[in-house]
């Protein structure tokens, strides 16, 4: 059974958001990482690169603000450690409503326990 922690919000696509005040912290979830099995190379967003929801690896829309140099230099820290050492960038989230469509833990559970 996957690890999914209850502070986290999940799109379908199988991305975390992490929203603290106007920020939101992105990765993928461990279910994701488990599918993927070993992750060999991660590419992530430039910073200042606005993303929207639409966009494939985005799950809120807003401003990158940060990257995770980390998982580019070694990408094993997305299997090993997909909450806390493996996020991928942080986003000054545009229009917090936002991330309303995104699901809580119990919702996402359901999504990838039914698939």
């Amino acid at each position: 059974m996957s690890n999914i922690p209850t502070d986290l919000k999940y799109a379908k696509s199988h991305e975390w958001v992490r929203i603290s005040g106007d920020t939101a912290t992105v990765g993928i979830t461990d279910h994701a990482q488990h599918e993927l099995t070993d992750i060999v190379f991660v590419e992530l967003p430039d910073v200042g690169k606005k993303v929207t929801a639409s966009d494939i690896y985005s799950p809120v829309s807003g401003e990158v603000t940060e990257i995770n140099k980390a998982v580019v230099d070694n990408p094993a820290i997305v299997n090993s450690d997909p909450y806390s050492g493996g996020w991928f960038y942080k986003a000054k989230i545009s229009g917090g409503a936002e991330a309303s469509p995104l699901m809580g833990a119990d919702e996402y559970r359901q999504q990838i326990e039914s698939a």
